[in-house]
């Protein structure tokens, strides 16, 4: 469909595994009570988190972050989103920790964005790979006093990560974050694909990439014949 990158979402697992899935809790994915963060790696594997979609998807698996990076290199981009239920204060063999080396074994240090709603998680990013380009993802709840563009700054962040959404929040005349620094989600609208490339955003997050790339050349084309 041409798209640039894939956004995903890791966790770990209760001996410390980085699978790649959106869902702590079971039970939409795998019918199963409990919760990712709670079950040993070789549980994870054999559930089948498929048959809940359509039948021909039975028997999907849960992949590890490594065997996606292994799949990703060479063929496309990732932004990786870190998910708040696996940050923890220790940050020796946490969740950032075991998601940077993996990156860096697989060289992928040029194609991959990492990102998380938690902000201890953002600052860690600088610190453990600053070779690797990194986002807050915006929650207008966790601001406490701090401007968007503070927490930006403090947190060493590359790009913001924002919902389509919140983008009232922001004016684009007087833009507490730069359009170019922003990255938007989860625009499916070809109306608000135009209006984000015309204010000149960084990349936008959709569901129908095909859409957005059409949307984008022809925005491209008639800006630049």
């Amino acid at each position: 469909m041409g798209a640039d990158m894939i956004e995903l979402d890791v966790l770990l697992t209760k001996d410390g595994v980085p699978v790649v899935i959106h869902d702590n809790d079971l039970e939409r994915l795998a019918g199963i009570q409990g919760k990712i963060t709670d079950t040993e790696y070789v549980e994870v594997q054999k559930m089948d988190v498929g048959s809940w979609f359509a039948a021909s998807y039975k028997d999907e698996r849960i992949p590890t972050l490594r065997e996606v990076l292994s799949w990703a290199k060479d063929k496309i981009s990732l932004n990786i989103e870190i998910k708040a239920e696996s940050v923890t204060d220790q940050v020796a063999g946490g969740i950032e920790e075991k998601v940077i080396d993996l990156v860096r074994e697989y060289e992928m240090e040029q194609y991959v964005l990492l990102s998380s709603f938690d902000y201890r998680a953002a600052e860690r990013f600088s610190h453990l790979g600053s070779e690797i380009a990194s986002a807050i993802l915006f929650d207008k709840k966790q601001l406490d006093g701090v401007s968007a563009a503070g927490l930006m700054h403090k947190c060493k962040s590359n790009y913001f990560n924002v919902n389509w959404r919140y983008l009232t929040l922001f004016s684009f005349h007087k833009p507490d974050i730069d359009a170019h620094l922003m990255m938007v989600y989860t625009v499916n609208s070809r109306i608000v694909m135009r209006k984000l490339i015309r204010k000149g955003v960084y990349g936008i997050f959709s569901d129908r990439p095909d859409l957005l790339k059409e949307v984008a050349d022809k925005e491209i084309s008639e800006r630049y014949g």
